[in-house]
Parts: structure tokens; sequence; C-alpha cells
């Protein structure tokens, strides 16, 4: 693109000077339109450069999209399953909480959560590693930040879920 537009302005420039207008004021259009092909040229090359990188960002932006959705979902399984509902468990808990209704349990359910929100975070700490793209680092964070938070909501369930069950351990 730059050699095509190199060699048009040549020739543009030998043109000029062969058919040489005589007044001063004529040469006024010719540099009116050089001017607007090299802007033209400059924002075209400035395009194509730049393709390679919107294309990053657009598949690190996907990507960070379907980290944060995964951990809304890790975030969404938690509302059933807190240390309140275990101590007020039924008699017979339906077969998709049984697993959880023991306070041992929900403690392995609620780390193997927390574990899964820290490896959501470090797979979008991992996109920052190959962008400098200032939009991409600014997701990375807020998916970084989201996790932190609902990683700490859970510690929060662990720990009211161990103060419940006393200094034994036992429910």
């Amino acid at each position: 693109m730059l050699a095509a537009t190199v060699a048009l302005l040549v020739l543009a420039a030998r043109a000029a000077v062969a058919d040489a207008p005589d007044q001063g004021l004529e040469w006024v259009p010719l540099l009116e339109s050089g001017v607007n092909d090299l802007v033209f040229a400059a924002l075209a090359i400035w395009f194509l450069y730049s393709v390679p990188e919107r294309l990053q960002r657009a598949g690190l932006l996907d990507l960070l999209h379907r980290l944060r959705s995964m951990a809304h979902i890790v975030d969404m399984h938690q509302p059933p399953r807190t240390p309140s509902a275990c101590a007020r468990r039924s008699a017979r808990p339906s077969a998709a909480s049984r697993w959880t209704s023991r306070p041992t349990s929900l403690e392995h359910y609620l780390d193997y959560c927390s574990e899964a929100l820290s490896l959501i975070g470090k797979a979008a700490a991992l996109c920052a590693e190959e962008s400098r793209d200032a939009i991409v680092l600014d997701t990375v964070s807020t998916v970084e930040t989201l996790t932190v938070s609902l990683e700490r909501k859970i510690w929060q369930k662990i720990s009211i879920l161990n103060d419940g069950r006393g200094p034994s351990g036992a429910a």
C-alpha cells in the first residue's frame, strides 16, 4: 500500500511538472488533491496495520466474556447451598441437594466452587499476558475482581458453617 502510494505520487509529480500551469494559483487544486491522497493513504495504512490488533482484541474479549459467564454460573449455584439451609435441612432432602445437606459435604462443595473461581480468575489473567490493549486489560481486571469477590462470599459461608459446628467440628 505504501509502495503504491509513493509510485502514484511520483507519477503525479512528473505529470504536474510536464504540464506545469502558467499561474501560481492553478497549483492549489493539485496540491489539495495531493494532500487529500496522502491523508487517505495514511488512514488506509493505519487501518490495515491495526487489523491484527483488533482481531486479537475481539478474540480475547470473547474469551473473557465466557470466563465472566462461567464465574456467574458458579455463583448461581450458591444460593440454595447455604449454611442456614444446611442447619434447617429437612428429613428428606431432594436428590439434587442430598450430597450438600451435611456440613462437611457442603464445606467441600463450597471449597471446590472457590477453587473453580480461582481458576477462572487465573485464566483471565493469562489473557493479559498476550495483550497490551487497555480495553482487554480493564476487562481482565474486572473479571479478576468479580472472581475474588465471589470467592470472598464463599469463604464467608465456609466460615459461618465452621462457626456453626462449634469448637469440636461436629454438627
